[in-house]
């Protein structure tokens, strides 16, 4: 397990959400699924407890902690895209798993975790500053998934 890890709570499904991770972004596995003891509150001896798996590179710890805290905008995980198909692809995989499709490139799986779905051209549209950040700002505020397209028209004004 890493130093530094992102412990994120599921109701009872985290080994499903990880597996679904696992197969939707690159770089992504599940490393391990560790089951209770004994039992637990929302849970009892044999169940799936935790399951280590990586996001695109990040270290994360699947608790299946029970139905006590939701999930919120607060939390979300970013992946950068670099054009429309990556965009496309998992966004379409989110969404159509039981997600629910949001604003400016954001969508919940359906296990309620947001996922930022952020085109390349949009970021660096941002860190330009200026006019160009504006014009693409403006663009994606009227967006639920990015079209990278219409950031590209907005940057060239």
């Amino acid at each position: 397990m890493a130093k530094n890890t992102i412990c994120v709570w599921y109701d009872k499904d985290a080994e499903a959400a990880a597996r679904f991770y696992s197969e939707v972004f690159p770089d992504s596995a599940v490393t391990a699924v560790h089951r209770a003891p004994g039992d637990y509150p929302s849970g009892k001896e044999g169940d799936v407890l935790t399951v280590e798996f990586t996001v695109a590179g990040v270290a994360c710890l699947g608790l299946n902690g029970g139905s006590a805290f939701k999930h919120s905008e607060a939390f979300s995980f970013q992946i950068a895209t670099e054009d429309q198909e990556e965009t496309d692809r998992y966004w379409n995989a989110i969404v159509g798993n039981g997600g629910k499709e949001s604003a400016c490139g954001w969508c919940k799986d359906k296990w309620g975790i947001s996922w930022q779905i952020t085109p390349r051209v949009l970021t660096d549209a941002i860190a330009a500053g200026g006019g160009e950040a504006k014009r693409a700002f403006e663009a994606m505020m009227t967006m639920g998934k990015i079209d990278v397209a219409a950031i590209e028209a907005a940057r060239r004004g």
